[in-house]
């Protein structure tokens, strides 16, 4: 008796009482001996369910869920009411051919200038772009055969590096020799499919890409699944003659923010070897950060695209959900998740999306997304759209970081974007954020539990590595009222943020609480959870996920060690083009902020 709460009805809710308050989650940090016995213990019966039960009580995950009477409906997906047609922007076919698309993003762009490719020194970015490789394969400079010998024995190099760099969990040289010398052959003949024919690009291993099987970072998983085809977006990226150079490695089955991987090793962050890359899209995120390609895709169910690419340093596009399709990926069926683009600049990053975006047949009907579109960067009327946007900034959650090194330098930004192009930032607040966080948890939890508990009831549970037991021995304790529960605040988030959006255009955050933390040497082989870290490094991106909206993370600069900080800008949803064009704007206002990672590998090698 006496645990029932009662939350008012959302409409109801006087923001001007809301208090911003955080609760710090309270669990063990555990690595090696210690994580093993935890995982023994939760898994015990009886026992285990003791220590869980205390656990989501000193989190208060039963009191906002199973204890709460939340009075809205379940919002078992994300549901947007009608949105106001962008500005400055081009209309793309969603039914068109990835390569009409591409053609369209291209002429998106400024004006392309090749004369810094024989001299690096004169370029305003630290990474080559595609475009450059694309004049450069066009120039005779080099070919794509060539290029591809770099890739290939800057993969090994990494692999054999002491510590190791396991970017790749699966990589065929003679496959990548094969895709790159048909390229060569394609710009020999002055026949090139498209800007992407001859760019490297890697997949996260929970995306399939033929012939390599998906394993979603675990030992075993392509024995219950095997691989049929290339994944919806795989396919589109093969049409436009892109390079896929193999499976990227992953924290297993996506449930981490850190990347570790005891199953094939843990990718290292390019800046700072003895640091995490972040996760889950680990090796994505890093093997562009240290040059070896050009973009990668990575899916984000939990800031897992956005994560990794602030702690390395790059840039990395959250997708409204619905907007790309999940056929073909591990985590097709969730709520939560997309496949997004990673690259090292936001012109790379908008050339992949151009080719990998449309709706599944599916999502076109159940949620009637509006016509995507791509910013026009070079025109005008690009410059009158940034100068009317509207950015939203709640200050109290924004300065919430581990170190004032981050909020600092995205502070920075937002004075540079008001003085530079005349954006108008407005003090918002967003309540029941500790509510939303719970919500994800469950909503993402429950759902890759409904998709492994097969697989584990029938033995292959022990072989998954601690950390994912751990999380799944946690998941299983959630019930169907905590689903529901968590659905119920699912559309109380959704109103206040489509509240926010009457009175702003994009919400900015830091991407992440925290830089990259460093990887306690104990945890290589037996893995690690520290549940504090994932709360920083999940801080912002909750939102993006639960309630499905566009994101893109933008390096903006370093913290006093170097390691690389990322801001975050939120948009309406299916309103992609509005934040690619503040990204593109943030980025050029930072260049001289950012820094080539100690890491790096020149693969095109002009000179």
């Amino acid at each position: 008796m006496g645990k029932k709460k009662v939350m008012i009805p959302v409409e109801n809710v006087d923001l001007k009482t809301v208090k911003y308050k955080r609760e710090p989650i309270q669990a063990p940090h555990l690595t090696g001996f210690g994580l093993k016995l935890f995982v023994w213990v939760t898994e015990a019966p009886l026992i285990g369910s003791l220590v869980l039960s205390i656990l989501k009580k000193q989190n208060k995950m039963d009191e906002m869920l199973r204890y709460t009477v939340i009075p809205e409906r379940p919002m078992f997906k994300p549901e947007f009411p009608p949105q106001e047609p962008e500005h400055g922007v081009v209309v793309v076919g969603e039914d068109d051919e990835p390569i009409r698309r591409v053609e369209a993003a291209l002429k998106c762009l400024p004006q392309y200038d090749p004369a810094y490719l024989s001299n690096a020194d004169s370029s305003p970015y630290l990474y080559w772009k595609i475009r450059d490789y694309a004049h450069a394969y066009q120039a005779g400079l080099v070919t794509p055969s060539m290029v591809a010998e770099h890739v290939i024995s800057g993969v090994e190099e990494f692999n054999n590096k002491k510590p190791p760099m396991p970017f790749l969990i699966a990589f065929n040289a003679d496959d990548i020799r094969k895709q790159a010398a048909a390229s060569t052959e394609r710009f020999k003949e002055g026949n090139p499919i498209s800007v992407l024919d001859g760019i490297f690009v890697a997949i996260k291993d929970d995306i399939d890409c033929s012939p390599y099987p998906s394993k979603g970072g675990t030992t075993w998983f392509h024995e219950v699944r095997p691989v049929k085809g290339d994944a919806a977006s795989v396919s589109k990226l093969r049409s436009c003659g892109a390079i896929l150079i193999g499976k990227a490695n992953m924290h297993e089955f996506g449930l981490g923010t850190t990347g570790n991987n005891p199953n094939y090793g843990t990718a290292r962050n390019p800046h700072s070897l003895d640091r995490y890359t972040g996760g889950s899209s680990s090796g994505p995120a890093a093997i562009v950060a240290s040059g070896l390609c050009s973009a990668a895709l990575g899916t984000d169910g939990g800031g897992s695209v956005r994560i990794p690419s602030s702690l390395c340093g790059v840039v990395g596009l959250k997708t409204t959900y619905g907007r790309t399709d999940m056929e073909g990926a591990l985590c097709d069926c969730g709520t939560v998740e997309i496949i997004g683009p990673i690259a090292s600049t936001v012109e790379d990053v908008m050339l992949v999306y151009a080719a990998i975006l449309g709706s599944s047949v599916t999502e076109r009907i159940s949620m009637n997304p509006a016509p995507p579109c791509l910013p026009s960067l070079s025109s005008f009327e690009s410059s009158n759209a940034l100068k009317s946007l509207r950015l939203g900034k709640y200050t109290e959650w924004f300065n919430d970081v581990y170190s004032t090194d981050i909020s600092d330098k995205c502070e920075d930004v937002l004075n540079l974007l008001s003085k530079n192009h005349g954006c108008e930032t407005v003090e918002i607040v967003i309540p029941e954020l500790d509510e939303m966080r719970a919500a994800h948890v469950v909503s993402i939890g429950s759902e890759s539990l409904s998709s492994l508990i097969p697989y584990c009831e029938d033995g292959k549970g022990p072989k998954l590595t601690h950390d994912t037991r751990t999380n799944l021995a946690l998941f299983g304790t959630f019930s169907a009222s905590d689903y529901v529960s968590a659905q119920r605040i699912r559309r109380r988030i959704m109103h206040y943020h489509m509240d926010i959006f009457k009175k702003v255009d994009i919400i900015v955050t830091p991407t992440t609480g925290m830089t990259s933390p460093i990887i306690p040497e104990g945890s290589l082989k037996l893995g690690e959870t520290n549940l504090e870290v994932s709360g920083y490094l999940m801080r912002f991106v909750i939102a993006g996920n639960l309630l499905g909206l566009p994101a893109i993370s933008v390096p903006v600069g370093h913290d006093k060690q170097g390691l690389p900080i990322g801001i975050q800008l939120i948009g309406r949803p299916w309103a992609e083009a509005s934040i690619l064009r503040l990204a593109s704007a943030v980025e050029e206002l930072c260049l001289e902020s950012r820094k080539r990672p100690s890491t790096f590998v020149d693969i095109l090698k002009v000179k």
